[in-house]
């Protein structure tokens, strides 16, 4: 059944591919940015890849901050579900953590809070799988699923760590004292990777843009779970259209892969290119994390090789997963194609 959708967020990576998505699939959606002025930037990026252009009849862009109230009220009228993907996500550790913290936390709740007032009963977040990692695991289990919950008060918590954990926190809490009613579900995706759908993206991508263009001579020993953008749509769609996954956590992940991986699988695709494939020594990167504030949101996990399970994504939602190195190729794809990289 077709429904009316408000993607907070909706010029993010993912986001736009959650747009793509629900269109592509009849919903009707009012897609929110911080500025009417991107509304060409969204359509442009979608265009060309629905396979309805009459589909974009059903867009409707509107403006929302989630610092401020206003609009809020009004976005949500006649909305039938929230996804709320709107979250800041820093490439470099912010001087002062609550910068990030506070909007994830305070813009979580307006939304959730405008909904309830409207009556929206279903809303799935993107949280992270950074909210679910940052903890100890018990003798005997070798990977992370959604029963974890990230440690705030660790000294490896990153204020963007804090910020997923801390909002996924506040949502939960929302549902259970002030909006019983609301059917709440949430996305926690690794490292986002695949191709995105315009020029304009956000630091997974970037991540993989700053291999291409070797800016750094020796690859981080650092590693993450990573999945497809379009595998981590498709989860919010299904779990958007699936009534029993009301009141779960789902982890988005398909494989581990090492930067240094990742910097090999370039290599070999585009052999002509000059990516750097040594991995460096994590003492010397923890040196450079004293002045360089990217390396140094970082620096806590270097060397560690953290798994996460998908068994309950594949077994409740019927989830498939892309190939993580081909993902990473079809983002550099894309960067090349287009001229995002020297």
């Amino acid at each position: 059944m077709a429904q009316s959708v408000l993607v907070t967020g909706a010029t993010g990576f993912i986001a736009k591919h959650i747009v793509l998505k629900l269109l592509d699939r009849g919903h009707t959606v009012v897609a929110s940015a911080r500025s009417k002025r991107r509304e060409g930037e969204l359509r442009a990026a979608l265009g060309p890849n629905l396979t309805d252009q009459n589909a974009l009849e059903r867009l409707h862009v509107v403006a929302l901050d989630l610092d401020k109230d206003e609009g809020w009220d009004a976005a949500m009228q006649d909305v039938d579900v929230l996804i709320h993907t709107a979250s800041p996500f820093p490439m470099a550790q912010p001087e002062e953590e609550s910068l990030v913290v506070r909007p994830a936390v305070d813009g979580t709740l307006r939304a959730l809070g405008a909904a309830h007032r409207a009556g929206v009963k279903r809303t799935i977040l993107t949280s992270s799988s950074v909210a679910v990692m940052n903890t100890s695991l018990s003798d005997g289990r070798t990977a992370y699923d959604e029963t974890d919950w990230s440690d705030t008060d660790d000294p490896r918590a990153t204020p963007y760590v804090k910020s997923k954990t801390l909002a996924e926190r506040a949502a939960w809490d929302f549902v259970e004292t002030e909006a019983a009613e609301m059917q709440l579900t949430t996305i926690n995706p690794a490292l986002v990777v695949g191709a995105p759908l315009d020029g304009n993206f956000g630091t997974s991508v970037q991540l993989i843009q700053r291999i291409l263009n070797h800016q750094d001579p020796i690859q981080p020993p650092l590693g993450f779970p990573c999945v497809d953008v379009r595998d981590v749509a498709e989860m919010h769609v299904r779990a958007m259209e699936r009534a029993e996954t009301a009141g779960r956590r789902y982890i988005a992940a398909a494989e581990f892969l090492w930067l240094r991986e990742m910097a090999e699988q370039l290599k070999a695709t585009f052999p002509d290119r000059k990516i750097a494939t040594r991995e460096a020594p994590s003492w010397l990167v923890r040196i450079l994390a004293r002045v360089d504030r990217t390396i140094a949101a970082v620096a806590p996990n270097l060397d560690r090789r953290d798994e996460v399970s998908n068994a309950r994504a594949r077994d409740e939602m019927g989830m498939t997963f892309a190939d993580p190195r081909e993902s990473v190729v079809a983002c550099a794809r894309f960067l090349i194609e287009n001229g995002l990289v020297k």
